[in-house]
């Protein structure tokens, strides 16, 4: 529980890590979201989705639970993303409860995935998708008032840690670790897709465009290597 929160801790700070740099370098957000999405692909196509199916096998369940689990997260986390995920770059307001509510659920799912994965690798990568949302909410909300950012800011560190924190506290049968892993391989995934979008969207210049590609790409393999290390 502690290592836990600990994970989470340092999501969010990532997160605010990234809204404190956008103000000294703008411009740079395009190549964290490749290098996120880069790792969250790997994470959920190489490491989680294999490890769901292969335990629900040993424990007996149905295989295809796994993928429509998977399928099942993917679509909800989003219709959360649709409504108010920060890192969505065609987004350019941040106002309303309705929003903030999904602000909220995006970053909950987020921590409930670092609670049910209990990764370290899972938390970089998400640290690293994080370090992107943090840099896009720090451009959204330049020339807003500090206390108004700081609100922003901690809606998504507290839906984070949250989200960690209330899925640490409610234990369920290990028959249905595979369903939960499924499920965050479906979030990751479409962590993944929200950061592979913001990464490539508008993107004009040929230089940037390589720049981003290759975030995408070495982070990938990076990610690759260390999940086939750690087995």
């Amino acid at each position: 529980m502690i290592t836990q929160l600990g994970l989470a801790t340092a999501v969010s700070a990532a997160t605010v890590a990234g809204a404190a740099l956008v103000r000294r370098r703008p411009g740079h957000q395009q190549v964290w979201f490749g290098a996120a999405a880069g790792a969250l692909l790997v994470i959920a196509g190489l490491h989680l989705l294999p490890d769901a199916w292969h335990d629900a096998r040993e424990a007996g369940l149905w295989p295809g639970a796994v993928p429509l689990a998977a399928a099942g997260s993917f679509t909800l986390a989003a219709a959360a993303a649709r409504i108010g995920c920060t890192c969505d770059a065609d987004q350019k307001h941040l106002s309303g409860a309705g929003t903030a509510t999904a602000l909220a659920g995006h970053r909950f799912l987020e921590g409930a995935t670092l609670a049910l994965t209990g990764s370290a690798t899972v938390a970089l990568a998400l640290a690293v998708h994080a370090f992107g949302e943090g840099l896009a909410v720090g451009a959204l909300l330049t020339g807003r008032s500090r206390r108004r950012s700081a609100s922003w800011l901690a809606v998504l560190c507290a839906g984070t840690i949250a989200g960690t924190t209330l899925t640490s506290a409610s234990p369920l049968p290990n028959t249905l670790s595979p369903l939960l892993v499924a499920i965050a391989a479906g979030i990751i995934a479409q962590a993944a897709l929200i950061s592979l979008r913001a990464a490539f969207e508008e993107l004009r210049p040929r230089a940037l465009a390589s720049s981003t590609a290759a975030a995408t790409f070495t982070a990938a393999a990076i990610t690759a290597v260390a999940v086939h290390l750690a087995g």
